[in-house]
Order: C-alpha cells, then sequence, then structure tokens
C-alpha cells in the first residue's frame, strides 16, 4: 500500500480510513514475523502512535472550526464582487461605496467585510505613494465652525507636452467644505495672477474676515500682495519653510488632482489644461465623495445635506443591525456624523481632545 501522502509535521490530521489501513498493514507485518519499530519507522509513524491507535481508531480532536453565524452567504460575496467591479464603483473604495449604498437604502456588509473580501479576490489595487510624516513642531492653529471662515490656497506646476515648460495652477480651498472656490491656470507665477484670482472669489463671496493660509512661495509673501489681502479684511497665515504639512488641505487636493485618473500628465496647450481643470473642479465640488467628510461631496457639506445624508445612512445600518445583529459589535453599527469643527494644523492639546471625543 501508499501511505506517501500521510507525510507531513508532527500533529498532522490523518483520516480514520488511514488509520485503519496503516494499523492492518503493520499487524500484517507482525504476523510474518516483523518487529513493530522497524514498520512503524518505515511508514513514518511512532510505535506510541500505532498503540494508540490500536486503543482508540477514533481521533477525538477537532477539526475545522465551528460556522461562524455571522459569516456571509455565497451570495453576499458574489454581490459584494458584483457592486465593486460594476461600471458605478469601479473606481470607489470600499468606504465610498458602502456610504452611498446605505443612502440607497441597501447593506451588504461593513466597510471591513468589503475590503477582506476584495482581498481574498485580488481585487484590492493602490497606486498612490505615500510619505512619512515629518516631525516638527506646528504653527498656530486655525478653526473653522462654518465655510468660508479659513481658505488655504497654493500653486502646482502641471507639464506641458516641451519638456521644461510648466502652466501654473493657482487653485484657493475651503478648509471646513473642501470645497475648491476659485482657480486659475496661467503661465507664470505672479502677484498679479493672483491678485486677479480672489478679486473673482470676492465678487463670489464676502472675504472679510477669512483666514488665508499658504506656503512661502514668491506670489504669497509680496508685501504688497499681504497690504492689499488685508485691506479686503483677510487674515494672513504662512507654513514654515519647506514644511509641506502645514497646509494640508490644499496639498491633498493637488495629490487628488494628480492621481485621478482622467489626469492625462501633460497639456498640449494651456486651453486644453484650463479646459481639464474646469471638469475635474466641478467633478471634484459635485460629484467627488470625500473620505475626509465622510465620503460626501464638498457641496453636500457646504448645503448641510450632509446631515440628511448621515441620518439616511445610520437609519439603513439600524436596519440591517436589527436583521443580523450578529453580524455587528454588541453596541452596534458605528454612527456616521458629520464634523462641525475643523481645525487647521490643530496643537498637540487640540489633538487629543479631539482623540478623547472620538473614543
Amino acid at each position: 500500500k501508499n501511505f506517501s501522502d500521510i507525510s507531513g509535521p508532527r500533529g498532522r490530521l490523518i483520516p480514520e480510513n488511514q488509520r485503519r489501513a496503516l494499523c492492518e498493514t503493520i499487524d500484517d507485518g507482525i504476523e510474518k514475523g516483523a518487529r513493530v519499530a522497524p514498520l512503524c519507522d518505515a511508514l513514518g509513524i511512532h510505535p506510541r502512535t500505532y498503540s494508540r491507535w490500536k486503543t482508540d481508531l477514533i481521533d477525538r480532536r477537532k477539526g475545522s472550526k465551528k460556522e461562524k453565524t455571522r459569516a456571509l452567504t455565497d451570495e453576499e460575496r458574489r454581490q459584494i464582487i458584483e457592486v465593486c467591479t460594476s461600471a458605478q464603483f469601479k473606481d470607489s473604495t470600499p468606504g465610498e461605496i458602502v456610504a452611498i449604498l446605505a443612502e440607497n437604502s441597501r447593506y451588504i456588509a461593513s466597510e471591513r467585510t468589503f475590503y477582506r473580501v476584495l482581498k481574498a479576490e485580488g481585487l484590492l489595487h493602490h497606486r498612490s505613494n505615500s510619505r512619512p510624516a515629518r516631525q516638527s513642531q506646528k504653527p498656530p492653529e486655525l478653526k473653522a465652525t462654518g465655510p468660508d471662515q479659513v481658505f488655504s490656497w497654493d500653486i502646482t506646476w502641471l507639464p506641458s507636452c516641451v519638456s521644461g515648460i510648466f502652466w501654473y495652477c493657482y487653485a484657493v480651498i475651503d478648509v471646513w467644505s473642501r470645497e475648491i472656490v476659485g482657480w486659475t491656470i496661467q503661465t507664470s507665477e505672479s502677484e498679479e495672477h493672483a491678485r486677479n484670482l480672489f478679486e473673482s472669489i470676492k465678487r463670489r463671496r464676502n472675504l472679510n474676515g477669512v483666514w488665508l493660509h499658504s506656503d512661502n512661495g514668491n506670489p504669497m509673501r509680496g508685501a504688497t500682495f499681504s497690504v492689499w489681502l488685508a485691506s479686503m479684511g483677510m487674515f494672513i497665515s504662512h507654513s514654515r519653510p519647506l514644511v509641506k504639512n502645514d497646509n494640508p488641505y490644499i496639498e491633498s487636493f493637488f495629490r487628488t488632482l494628480k492621481y485621478h485618473a482622467s489626469y492625462p500628465g501633460r497639456f498640449k496647450t494651456i486651453d486644453e489644461g484650463r479646459a481639464w481643470m474646469g471638469d475635474f473642479i466641478d467633478w471634484y465640488n459635485t460629484t467627488h465623495r470625500h473620505s475626509g467628510l465622510g465620503y460626501i461631496t464638498p457641496e453636500q457639506r457646504r448645503t448641510g445635506e450632509d446631515i440628511t445624508l448621515f441620518a439616511r445612512r445610520n437609519e439603513t445600518l439600524r436596519r440591517a443591525f436589527e436583521e443580523h445583529p450578529e453580524r455587528f459589535p454588541r453596541t452596534g453599527p458605528k454612527k456616521w456624523t458629520s464634523r462641525r469643527v475643523v481645525f487647521l494644523n490643530p496643537s498637540q492639546e487640540t489633538r487629543r481632545l479631539i482623540h478623547q471625543r472620538a473614543a
């Protein structure tokens, strides 16, 4: 008989039919005059194992674990894969998908379960790069409790099709709502272009009393430009030299812009760049589900629609909890809440208080 398939590490589970066949083979050898030890050694088992099997052939060790009552059904796993690979959600994160489904009164599983199923199916892909946080002292914090209180702005380069030639994208973001309140693309960095941008924003919004945070670029630090901003009633804040983490919201926006699937990488003309940017800003403000806002759009945040959407999601989760309480923690599903206060460069003490409230 061939028992090569029983080889393996100690403690392995050998089926009862194989144990019975092994015992019969050893018994036949003993009847023909062979000793127990050489027979067991040839078959790859210990003599004490043979003795134990002869006493009790039934293996009392438990095999696989009991089936979990909270486990997903095959149909639910199929639904997760089908939803995530659909045309609507193929570019969305699991957190964003769960949020949108909840708004439409549909619940399949939690965000973590989505990630687990996608990982098992080899459908998780992450194309962005991460860089470690810099350990440095933070500048004074700015606090926003609503829109049009704290703005952040910066300039990024957009490559042209000619090596060494760039277009310059100016963008201003509302820290509280993450809405892009103004932008322009120009052929150079200059105080004049920045002034024209804020003039256009001023025609649409009241800038009196607004904090404006930026880095230390030449257009931002110009004395005449700073005086001009102050004349409109704006307060000015600057990042420390060479520290991009002091201006995270606008940097995060530029990261989203340049890692978006539709970003062409290079633009043939400045007009082409402006046309693409206009479409992207419209998508970002009205369609993009921002993870930092709880997967709502900046427009929904600014108009207050997020409160209604969060209530709808929580109601969906409540019904799902009533139907399958075994799939949730004992305390129930985590509720969606709207952050009413946003800090730019919060102090260490503020961070500690935020974490305490979130706990």
